[in-house]
């Protein structure tokens, strides 16, 4: 451009001119980003976009609308009906910045380019091709937004439009003459004797056309395919919303419409007769190589439920497609049933393929359906080796190594056995000298059975997915640096369910766990710390009871509830609830007497066992502000009662409530908070320990995640909560820690940013934070906003907390 040296003049002189002390545009030129977007529009400005434009063409710049509605017409309805036109409006303009189409003024920056090079590159990278203003396209846009305005129920709007010239620049400008907005009165099921108008019209009664609901063709078209399901689950198969036609007839005066739902005379004669299963084929080990021989017919052998399997190989016992199918021989066809069959086969786990066929037949005056279902097996058994990145809420982080081996047709009915063995190692970050590293080592089993295990046997029919039976046993043992080793045994038993695709149940009636610490695993370092006097006696205490007087058996019962919010909607809104609760000791306590004071060591041969009750519910809401902007809340409460054997302690060490770290309030390090005001040594590095717990817990944690590109995220977020004690336990000093009417002054709060790496498979996250407010007293006052000062290297030593975790914190 023959301008373009005396522009970049211009800019070198203004940058020279910046940069002076005195100059009154400095503070452009310490703003870098201010500096970029003055000089851009200072050169795009200077580029005249008219002149590469085709001869006697406008720069299309938007649409305005003129809405002239009814009086009848409310204002919400008025912006609805703005932005509905609006996104229909065409041609869609150039992007606009202040006004300016800059994205064409880059297009045209270096005039036209060659093939390849340079100027193609930054054209096609940079640029945007001018959308060019049509009479045409002014036209066109008038019968779709007639026609929408109809579909919506304002019968009779008119709209107008021509183009506004302005120098280079046109507009679309529009008048929209809106007309009363007709309303339901009635709805009608044109009906006879036939079967499938009596089935018309008892889908009547579920209809979503309602009485005085605005007209709204998407409401018909919606009703049509619920009536369309509603007809093909009583039999008739070959039904179809086509099939269906809706009258109107419209009240000018009283602008309300009677709409009449009938099926037309035209529909073909298969799809008015109701279909029968007569035979029900299944091909449980079809695949290319065996299809001639695992479809033939003649091999087949019937169940007692009248299926006919061809399975050559009998890999799968009969009684898996007693719980699976729901589509039963002698039963009218159900579309229902068929999508419930079909979503079970490849739910249960064990067939990599499924695809079923249809075969319509006449016997005698009736209408039936041969079905047939062909399923490819995964390979029964496998194994595989899958490394793992972990990150906890305790802020140990670290890798693990998992060799998994898996049998999906353990006992022939689809049961999922899978064994384990781990291996990992963690360390802790953000613990400073105070931080240790674990190692990790397990074996566990888990044989998961596609049905519920009882001696009553349960009906499915209305269940997408098949009820589940899980039972677990597992050992595994952590070696805590050179402190000691934890061994645990756990074993449970339990059901898992799932309500509809959004509620989900669990039921563990039985839940085994056995903790202890062999004393030859002390190491010396644990005998440091006890004799150490700069060391608190809560912490002390808490190694003597983890340590010395470890051994423990904890006996429960849990129910956990799940809700998810349905993931079809099309609401920027999700939310998430979780609910648990969980009962220990009390079938022990029937049968093993409850250790004495003067002898703890008398409970289930010789290992004392717990007693507490514990609830928590755990809620989740998530808004999407824009496209890459979303606004993530969670609440957290929790109570644990102990009693009977635990009466005036606390939960047992596992199932206690704690708060800091990386997933909970990230502002202080993990369990570094409670419980209540109990004021804890932050100046100094002592040796860490997994104190801090508690028996209640409230936490709530809000934050802004922006996407800024496929791969990174940024977040601004805001941590509060604490835990309490049950009861006034001795190990505290004064009654501090105990949950009490003034808890809300015993919030800690924390604030701080993030920087999230999304690799697809997993997200690595980065959490800078410093604490707003500290439940326990700090100068008189447990607000610290006055104490911040970044420039201070003790302040950010002792305030500033980097939390490194895999995964979002919630």
């Amino acid at each position: 451009m023959k301008y373009l040296s005396s522009i970049i003049g211009r800019i070198g002189l203004f940058v020279l001119v910046a940069k002076q002390p005195e100059s009154p545009y400095r503070a452009f030129y310490r703003f870098p980003t201010s500096v970029g977007i003055l000089l851009l529009a200072v050169l795009l400005n200077s580029c005249n976009i008219g002149k590469h434009l085709p001869a006697n063409e406008r720069l299309y710049m938007g649409t305005d609308i003129k809405l002239n509605a009814d009086s009848t017409v409310t204002e919400n309805e008025k912006e609805a009906i703005q932005e509905q036109l609006a996104t229909l409006a065409r041609p869609k303009p150039n992007k606009q910045l202040f006004g300016f189409p800059y994205k064409v003024g880059l297009y045209y920056l270096f005039g036209e380019p060659k093939k390849n090079g340079f100027r193609a590159w930054f054209r096609k990278k940079f640029g945007e091709e001018p959308v060019l203003a049509s009479a045409k396209a002014i036209t066109s846009n008038i019968p779709v937004w007639k026609a929408t305005l109809q579909n919506d129920g304002y019968f009779g709007s008119n709209a107008t439009g021509s183009l506004k010239e302005s120098g280079y620049k046109a507009r679309g400008v529009y008048e929209v003459d809106v007309m009363p907005r007709y309303r339901i009165d009635s709805v009608a099921f044109i009906v006879d004797s036939s079967d499938v108008r009596k089935a018309l019209r008892a889908s009547g009664r579920r209809t979503v056309l309602k009485k005085g609901d605005p007209y709204s063709l998407d409401n018909i078209k919606i009703e049509r395919e619920r009536i369309s399901q509603f007809i093909k689950q009583r039999g008739f198969y070959y039904f179809l919303p086509d099939y269906l036609g809706v009258l109107a007839n419209n009240d000018s005066v009283k602008h309300r419409t009677s709409l009449f739902v009938y099926i037309k005379p035209d529909v073909p004669d298969a799809a008015a007769v109701p279909y029968t299963i007569r035979d029900v084929f299944i091909y449980p080990n079809y695949n290319l190589s065996t299809a001639q021989q695992d479809t033939n017919k003649r091999r087949a052998y019937q169940t007692n439920e009248r299926f006919r399997i061809v399975d050559s190989t009998r890999i799968f016992n009969p009684k898996l497609f007693r719980d699976i199918m729901t589509v039963q021989p002698g039963r009218r066809y159900n579309s229902r049933a068929q999508d419930l069959t079909l979503s079970r086969f490849i739910n249960v786990g064990a067939f990599k393929f499924v695809r079923n066929r249809f075969d319509p037949d006449q016997q005698g005056d009736s209408a039936v359906l041969d079905v047939h279902y062909y399923l490819t097996p995964y390979p029964a058994k496998s194994i595989r080796l899958e490394p793992d990145f972990t990150s906890r809420s305790n802020n140990f982080n670290g890798t693990q190594l998992t060799l998994s081996w898996r049998n999906r047709n353990t006992l022939r009915r689809a049961e999922l056995l899978t064994i384990n063995g781990t291996a990992g190692i963690e360390f802790q970050v953000g613990a400073g000298t105070q931080g240790i590293t674990n190692y990790r080592l397990g074996l566990e089993g888990v044989l998961s059975f596609p049905r519920l295990v009882s001696p009553v046997r349960f009906n499915y029919d209305q269940r997408q997915a098949l009820p589940k039976t899980n039972v677990t046993l597992g050992y595994q043992t952590i070696i805590r640096g050179g402190l000691y080793r934890i061994n645990s045994f756990q074993t449970t038993f339990g059901y898992s369910w799932r309500q509809s695709q959004q509620v989900e149940h669990t039921f563990i009636p039985l839940s085994a766990n056995y903790v202890y610490v062999p004393l030859n695993s002390v190491g010396d370092r644990v005998y440091e710390i006890l004799a150490d006097t700069a060391i608190s006696q809560i912490v002390k205490q808490q190694y003597i009871t983890t340590v010395f007087n470890s051994d423990q058996l904890i006996l429960s019962s849990l129910y956990s509830f799940n809700y998810n919010s349905s993931p079809r909607s099309t609401s920027p809104n999700t939310f998430r609830f979780n609910a648990n609760a969980e009962v220990a000791g009390n079938v022990a306590s029937l049968f093993f007497r409850k250790p004495l004071e003067t002898d703890p060591r008398n409970g289930i041969f010789g290992v004392p066992y717990a007693q507490y009750f514990r609830v928590d519910a755990d809620a989740r809401f998530y808004r999407k502000l824009t496209k890459s902007v979303t606004w993530a809340n969670r609440f957290f409460a929790g109570l644990g009662l102990p009693y009977g054997n635990s009466n005036g302690y606390q939960l047992p060490f596992t199932k206690q409530y704690f708060v800091g770290g990386s997933n909970s309030i990230r502002a202080f390090r993990p369990r570094a908070i409670g419980p209540g005001l109990f004021t804890r040594d932050t100046l100094r590095n002592l040796p860490a320990f997994q104190d801090g717990g508690g028996d209640i817990k409230l936490e709530a944690n809000t934050e802004i995640r922006a996407k800024f590109t496929k791969y990174l995220e940024g977040a601004v977020f805001v941590d509060a909560g604490n835990v309490w004690t049950y009861y006034n336990l001795p190990n505290f000093e004064g009654d501090v820690e105990t949950f009490s009417s003034n808890f809300y002054k015993q919030i800690a709060i924390g604030t701080g940013i993030g920087l999230r790496i999304d690799l697809s498979y997993f997200l690595v996250r980065f959490d800078l934070a410093t604490p707003l407010r500290k439940p326990y007293k700090t100068n008189g006052s447990e607000w610290v906003t006055k104490l911040i000062d970044f420039g201070s290297t003790d302040w950010r030593k002792q305030n500033l907390i980097l939390n490194i975790a895999v995964g979002y914190p919630f």
